[in-house]
């Protein structure tokens, strides 16, 4: 499984939309400090996702996602490939014996597959939108992940890059 997490905050992103002429669109913008944090998991042979939304990036909140992937997975060995951010090598972090840490080289955020889901997930569901709130901006997160979440092609065809299902193959 390739790991990741994503920041998602109450700033709008707008962006080109189309509608008939002569009418302009209008589209809200906000900018607001606050701040939602989705963790993910996902397994490139099949597409499956696990994601989590958690208040914090740091060890607590990791080993709580750590905890979680491996409680949905009892029977799986798990090898979970993620970044070298400071929360992922904290030495508090208690592996569940299912699942072992594999590291990316450092600055390389292009190997990891999980980023295109992020960029998948604000282009489809976060565009042009304004919460009032970080609990309905979580509220709409969360419905966008279980969307995700259940539709295993669609993942798998973001995330199953041919390099990386030829080396498991071998």
């Amino acid at each position: 499984m390739f790991q990741d997490e994503a920041r998602f905050g109450r700033i709008s992103d707008t962006r080109r939309c189309w509608c008939p002429k002569p009418i302009r669109p209008l589209c809200q913008a906000m900018v607001t400090q606050e701040y939602t944090y989705a963790y993910a998991a996902v397994s490139v042979a099949d597409g499956d996702l696990d994601t989590l939304i958690l208040p914090h990036v740091n060890g607590d909140c990791m080993q709580v996602f750590l905890d979680e992937v491996a409680a949905r997975h009892p029977r799986e060995r798990i090898v979970m490939v993620l970044d070298g951010a400071g929360w992922h090598q904290s030495e508090s972090l208690q592996l569940p014996d299912n699942l072992r840490l594999l590291t990316l080289p450092p600055y390389s955020p292009e190997l990891n597959p999980v980023e295109h889901l992020w960029d998948d997930l604000r282009e489809k569901s976060f565009h042009n939108r304004v919460f009032e709130s970080i609990d309905a901006l979580e509220l709409h997160l969360s419905d966008s992940l279980r969307e995700m979440e259940i539709d295993h092609q669609r993942v798998r065809s973001i995330v199953a890059w041919p390099w990386i299902i030829n080396s498991l193959m071998k």
